[in-house]
């Protein structure tokens, strides 16, 4: 299927960037041996393991973290068509919430396993229809770390989230169907790669306006707005075009999620391109619009 182009040369110069940045500060070593993104994300996780270590005047792990700016990635790596991914599935306990973020977060460490078997399987199954969908590039940059959270049933709600200060991670429930998980991770991600393009291209969204959002039922400042016009769009695209390799429940419930969709995507129709006004780079601009256009003609 037509891949959808996420590259955007500003966010490949932050990874690079920031990366640097942080091993400096960890004095780390020679640098892991995976992308620069996946980097990135890793070094993410070593950065706060060492902050929260500090605070806790934890030595142990404080030297782990330094000694592996990489969070030890390769010991937890698993295959996928989009390279190495870390699946875990951390239970209640091992959440951690602190001011960093309004929802728990897990931070990968000395102590991290991988997820169980099948839980791998089902990442890898998640990540190759995403990548057959044409989002192979956000999946690869930005979900590389997914935190596997609670199994529920077809048809109950379903959380997901990601926090800016670990970018590339995503935290998702899921349902133990990889065409229904491909979605949450794509939605994550596609959070992760706006909160990147933003501070890319140096772009500042007022938090004076407000746009009506359907999917909160309330006005909310144009940076979440600009959001959700954002993520909910990929996760129409990708659903349009996974539909005609799913059947049964999956079909029936995918295809109930896209309709959905529409209704509530066209009520941004006129809102949207106001908002899009205040996003000053026009790369950036541009690309928002085009997927907000071709999801609102599915």
């Amino acid at each position: 299927m037509p891949a959808i182009d996420f590259a955007l040369t500003p966010v490949q110069d932050l990874h690079r960037d920031r990366t640097s940045r942080i091993h400096t500060i960890l004095q780390a070593g020679s640098a892991p041996a995976h992308g620069t993104a996946a980097v990135y994300c890793l070094a993410h996780h070593a950065l706060e393991g060492a902050e929260t270590a500090a605070r806790a005047r934890d030595a142990a792990a404080f030297d782990w973290y330094r000694a592996h700016p990489d969070a030890d990635a390769s010991a937890l790596s698993t295959p996928t068509v989009v390279g190495p991914r870390v699946v875990v599935s951390p239970g209640p306990d091992g959440m951690l919430r602190s001011p960093l973020s309004e929802t728990p977060y897990y931070l990968l460490g000395p102590s991290t396993a991988a997820a169980p078997g099948g839980e791998r399987e089902l990442a890898a199954a998640a990540y190759a229809l995403g990548a057959r969908a044409g989002f192979a590039g956000l999946l690869a940059d930005h979900a590389v770390v997914a935190c596997l959270l609670r199994r529920k049933n077809l048809g109950d709600t379903l959380i997901s989230w990601s926090i800016t200060r670990l970018p590339g991670t995503v935290f998702c429930d899921h349902v133990g169907d990889p065409a229904i998980l491909g979605r949450d991770l794509i939605h994550e991600a596609g959070h992760n790669w706006l909160n990147d393009a933003l501070t890319a291209t140096a772009c500042k969204i007022s938090d004076e306006t407000e746009f009506y959002s359907p999917w909160r039922e309330t006005r909310r400042p144009a940076f979440g707005f600009l959001h959700a016009c954002w993520a909910f769009p990929l996760t129409m695209i990708y659903t349009a075009r996974v539909l005609r390799d799913t059947a049964g429940p999956t079909r029936d419930f995918l295809a109930a999620y896209l309709e959905q969709q529409r209704g509530l995507l066209a009520a941004t129709a006129e809102d949207h391109p106001r908002a899009l006004a205040l996003i000053t780079d026009a790369g950036l601009r541009e690309r928002l619009r085009a997927v907000h256009a071709e999801a609102l003609g599915l």
